[in-house]
C-alpha cells in the first residue's frame, strides 16, 4: 500500500508512561511534516493532573477532544502523530478505524521499552522533574494494564531504552506502508 502524494498519514504512538513516546513524537512529527496531537497536553488544556487518577469520563472526554483535532487535520490533508500511550487495543483500532474512515494512511508505532527502564526514568524525574511526574499506584496499574500490541497489528516496533533516530522511524514507517 503506497502513499498516495497528499494523502494523510495517522501515526499513533503506543507505549509505556516514560518510554519516550513524546520525544520520539516530536522528532517524528517534525520529520514526517505532521502535526502533534497530544493527549497529556489536552488534559493540561483541561486542567487535569497528568501522572495522578484521572476518572474514566474524563479520558472519554480528553477521547474526545483529540479524536476531534485528529479528524480536523486529516480533513485538511496534513498528517497527525498522535501522542498516547494507546495501552489499550480497542483505542488503537479506534484511530485506526478514525484513519480508514478519513481516507487517510495509519501506521502504529510502539515505542518498547523495558519496565525497570521506565522505573528508572521515573526515579530520574523525580530527582531532577523535566515532566510531570506519575504517582506509583497510577504507574503500576498502567504498567500492568498495558496491552503490548500483536504481531498482527503490524506495528513499527522502536527500542525505547536508546535515542531514537526519526529518520530511521520514517524510513521504517514508509518501507512497511509500500509493502
Amino acid at each position: 500500500m503506497s502513499e498516495a502524494v497528499g494523502t494523510a498519514t495517522l501515526i499513533v504512538l503506543c507505549g509505556r508512561s516514560f518510554s519516550g513516546k513524546s520525544t520520539l513524537g516530536i522528532a517524528l512529527a517534525a520529520s514526517w511534516g505532521a502535526e502533534v496531537v497530544s493527549l497529556d497536553a489536552i488534559n493540561e488544556r483541561r486542567g487535569l493532573p497528568s501522572g495522578h487518577v484521572i476518572p474514566v469520563e474524563e479520558w472519554q472526554r480528553t477521547h474526545e477532544v483529540a479524536r476531534g483535532e485528529v479528524v480536523a487535520l486529516l480533513a485538511s490533508r496534513r498528517s497527525v502523530v498522535l501522542d498516547d500511550t494507546s495501552s489499550l487495543r480497542f483505542l488503537r483500532e479506534g484511530w485506526r478505524a478514525l484513519a480508514r474512515e478519513a481516507g487517510a494512511v495509519f501506521a502504529l508505532v510502539f515505542v518498547d521499552t523495558a519496565r525497570d527502564e521506565i522505573e528508572r526514568r521515573v526515579r530520574a524525574n523525580r530527582a531532577d522533574p523535566v515532566r510531570h511526574d506519575v504517582e506509583d499506584g497510577v504507574l503500576a496499574e498502567h504498567l500492568d494494564g498495558f496491552e503490548a500490541p500483536g504481531a498482527d497489528e503490524r506495528p513499527v516496533v522502536v527500542g525505547g531504552g536508546v535515542v531514537v533516530d526519526a529518520e530511521d522511524v520514517v524510513a521504517r514507517i514508509r518501507s512497511q506502508l509500500d509493502g
